[in-house]
């Protein structure tokens, strides 16, 4: 018996330093300094490429392109003559009189005067300038990009509910169709669909380069959104429709009140994927000369000749679009599963 413990304690031993080994685990922060370690690794070796072609980096030039100090040129309506002159804090305060009495006053900024008391001055002459702060390209393209994102993600989402549903219907006209339809769209780069419903479609119905460009990209969402509708509607056991027929509800009050909600929880994901590349997308309208982000950019650089500051900015725009929605559908999605 004796002999037996003896045995056995070595291997109790063992097991118990085994156990301990995987209940205390190890701690994150080397690997959250290896994390650190690499893209410091990447931040060197892009400085180092850069630094081979000789490229000189021009921060300062970027920020006009999101807001910048506008002026305005004020003009003598005809011939006068100045009649006075009023400091107004950094303005001035300019007082025209015509030769027959009509009288013009002009705010311009101080340190912009082209004019003295007494001067005569001639119809167009500039007797100086206003200046106030303007939106740049960039910030415009940023808006029409946002604009053009959600507008088609909204008109996408409703093309592609009305389009599972119909890829699921006894009716065999509406789920060929459906199927034609995704099949289509799938099958074909959404640049020849811009192109296609600018250059065809809309000069045939006299549409604006926006609504082309909208309605190609709601169409092209909205075939992919089916297909995600329609896989999430599968994937619910087939009792649940049953239950609730047998309950009493219709054919559409099961999937309204029973399906829908069920599987729309568990396509969250790949839904919100495909508005976050529907956010990258919108750059390929800029092919009919819509001026969204991409395109912005590209001006940007014909006058600034700052080629990768505008690049990493633009890139950095579009991930200041895409991480709050990334972010928000976790947030849904781990609420949405706490209510389960």
């Amino acid at each position: 018996m004796n002999t037996q413990k003896r045995l056995q304690l070595p291997w109790q031993a063992l097991t118990k330093r085994t156990t301990g080994i995987r209940t205390q685990g190890t701690s994150p922060l080397p690997w959250h300094l290896l994390t650190g370690l690499i893209l410091i690794a990447l931040a060197y070796g892009l400085w180092y490429s850069t630094s081979l072609m000789s490229y000189e980096w021009r921060w300062n030039r970027v920020p006009q392109y999101f807001a910048y100090e506008a002026q305005d040129s004020q003009r003598a309506a005809g011939y006068a003559r100045v009649e006075a002159i009023e400091k107004q804090g950094t303005n001035a305060r300019v007082t025209l009189v015509g030769d027959e009495g009509a009288k013009q006053v002009l705010l311009v900024a101080h340190d912009s005067l082209q004019v003295s008391q007494g001067d005569d001055v001639s119809e167009g002459d500039v007797v100086g300038v206003t200046r106030h702060w303007a939106a740049g390209p960039l910030f415009w393209g940023l808006w029409t990009t946002l604009w053009i994102s959600v507008l088609s993600g909204a008109l996408g989402l409703m093309i592609g509910l009305f389009t599972g549903l119909c890829r699921l219907s006894k009716n065999p006209t509406l789920r060929d169709l459906s199927t034609v339809y995704v099949e289509l769209v799938r099958g074909t780069p959404l640049l020849v669909q811009i192109f296609i419903f600018y250059f065809f479609i809309g000069t045939v119905l006299n549409l604006s380069r926006e609504f082309a460009g909208v309605a190609a990209l709601a169409l092209f969402t909205g075939a992919y959104v089916g297909e995600i509708i329609r896989a999430g509607v599968q994937s619910i056991a087939r009792g649940q429709n049953e239950a609730a027929r047998s309950l009493g509800l219709t054919a559409g009050q099961s999937m309204r009140h029973v399906i829908l909600p069920q599987a729309l929880k568990r396509v969250l994901p790949p839904l919100a994927g495909q508005f976050i590349s529907l956010v990258k997308d919108t750059s390929l309208v800029s092919v009919i000369a819509i001026t969204e982000l991409t395109k912005s950019g590209r001006e940007a650089i014909t006058t600034s000749f700052s080629t990768f500051e505008i690049w990493f900015c633009v890139a950095a725009l579009y991930l200041l679009i895409n991480l709050p929605l990334s972010q928000i559908a976790n947030r849904l999605e781990r609420r949405l599963a706490q209510s389960d």
